[in-house]
């Protein structure tokens, strides 16, 4: 993998301190992805090798946690009102990301796979922050996830909602990520829940999904059913599972306060996604149990002007919604729709590919190469619509991660751009793209190549 990341001046913030740090920590990573590359030898150098990589490595980590110091000692020198939530970001990849990362550097002995790993994880974690939290420090951008849980409450509602996870479904389940932002991943069942306390009549929303598989070896296997298949019987009980589970963790989250369930609905994958747009989460977690994914958000619901999500389940049409949305799920598996991943930092472009493909294909939208890894990990698809020109990590950078990983090395990519010039074309045709798509284009001349690609 011959990857370099280049730092983009218009992605400062402003902070000669802060701009400068970045810069570095991008050149530190470029430095330690020479030692995976094919191309400058690998690891020829045997045993040297591996000890300037892990020289490499403490020098990126030492460097990383300097800045976060830095970051946080301007923050409060201007009294930045995110200052809390930043530093526990910063926190959770110091104390947990890094520590799990360097104990498989160690139980692998730094072999080239472990070390790619490190140093994906860390670009992703680095481009994601930098493009949303460090820009909201000076007003550049809004803060992502400012509306998070202190970070002991975040923490305990982690450990509650793994411990009921293994009290309710016998299951460990592992930690994946605490800032979940909806992405799909499989065949899965989305549920929402709306509960009001009593006393100050507010409102609290969470959202469950649970992949069917996971479903299916659980509920499933306790009644008997091996068909692999959701039937009507296992949905309603899945959905009174998730209902007992949503119950107790608005126990835990509310601490002993009165509430009542006001509303639940099923959702399609649309419906969910729709959620994460309109709304900003309290707490996003995501985890995999060994069985499947499942994913549990708590929400603060914005009432005024906020679209209606799913349609309410009461007990005059319980079953008749939870068949409806059984048939839905079996007609797509009859005729499942091709799986388009959709890669632009434009929202407008974003927009307007997905009103103009999602009649015909199921479309996943995401703003950045970084997102478009972790979807395609979650939910491969069929085909990838990747815009060139994005910010740090650009279409190239990120169709070479792609075409390194074992998962991932096989998926068409047509790349959207708004170049025509020859230079860049013949740049990433090494990397095996299945076309190369200017956005300049009429619509119906992009959907015509998009249906010539399935069709061919």
């Amino acid at each position: 993998m011959d990857t370099q990341y280049v730092w983009n001046e218009e992605l400062n913030i402003g902070v000669d301190l802060i701009d400068q740090e970045h810069k570095e920590l991008f050149e530190t990573i470029n430095k330690l992805f020479s030692f995976t590359s094919p191309k400058k030898g690998g690891w020829a150098g045997g045993k040297n090798s591996r000890r300037s990589c892990r020289k490499g490595i403490e020098h990126f980590k030492e460097h990383a946690v300097r800045h976060f110091a830095d970051e946080e000692a301007y923050m409060e020198s201007i009294n930045y009102e995110g200052l809390a939530q930043h530093r526990h970001i910063h926190k959770g990849f110091r104390e947990d990301t890094l520590p799990a990362l360097e104990k498989e550097l160690e139980r692998t002995n730094y072999s080239p796979e472990a070390v790619e790993h490190f140093l994906g994880v860390c670009v992703g974690w680095l481009i994601g922050h930098t493009t949303t939290e460090d820009q909201a420090i000076t007003g550049k951008a809004a803060r992502t996830w400012e509306n998070l849980l202190p970070g002991e409450e975040l923490a305990d509602l982690k450990k509650a909602v793994a411990q009921l996870m293994y009290n309710i479904f016998s299951l460990k389940a592992k930690l994946i990520s605490d800032t979940y932002n909806g992405e799909k991943f499989g065949s899965g069942l989305y549920y929402r829940l709306v509960y009001e306390t009593k006393q100050e009549r507010k409102m609290q929303e969470i959202l469950l999904a649970f992949e069917e598989r996971l479903l299916l070896g659980t509920i499933g296997e306790v009644m008997g059913k091996q068909s692999g298949r959701l039937s009507t019987a296992v949905l309603h009980a899945a959905r009174h599972s998730m209902q007992r589970f949503a119950g107790r963790v608005m126990e835990y989250f509310l601490q002993g306060e009165a509430y009542k369930l006001k509303e639940e609905s099923l959702l399609s994958y649309p419906q969910f996604q729709t959620v994460f747009e309109t709304e900003k989460p309290v707490a996003s977690l995501l985890f995999d149990t060994g069985e499947g994914y499942m994913a549990c958000c708590l929400l603060t619901p914005q009432l005024s002007g906020e679209p209606e999500v799913g349609t309410p389940i009461g007990a005059e049409n319980a079953i008749d919604e939870v068949a409806k949305y059984l048939s839905d799920l079996e007609e797509q598996e009859k005729a499942p729709k091709r799986k388009i991943l959709l890669v632009d930092d434009s929202v407008t472009v974003r927009q307007m590919l997905y009103e103009l493909l999602s009649e015909e294909y199921e479309v996943e939208m995401v703003e950045s190469g970084v997102a478009a890894i972790r979807a395609v990990t979650l939910n491969k698809p069929d085909l990838i619509l990747l815009d060139y020109d994005m910010p740090i990590c650009n279409g190239k950078q990120t169709l070479e991660f792609l075409r390194s990983e074992e998962f991932s090395k096989d998926i068409p990519v047509i790349f959207l751009t708004s170049r025509s010039d020859s230079d860049t074309v013949t740049g990433v045709l090494s990397l095996k793209p299945a076309g190369y798509m200017l956005k300049s284009l009429k619509q119906k001349d992009i959907k015509k190549r998009v249906d010539d690609f399935f069709a061919s």
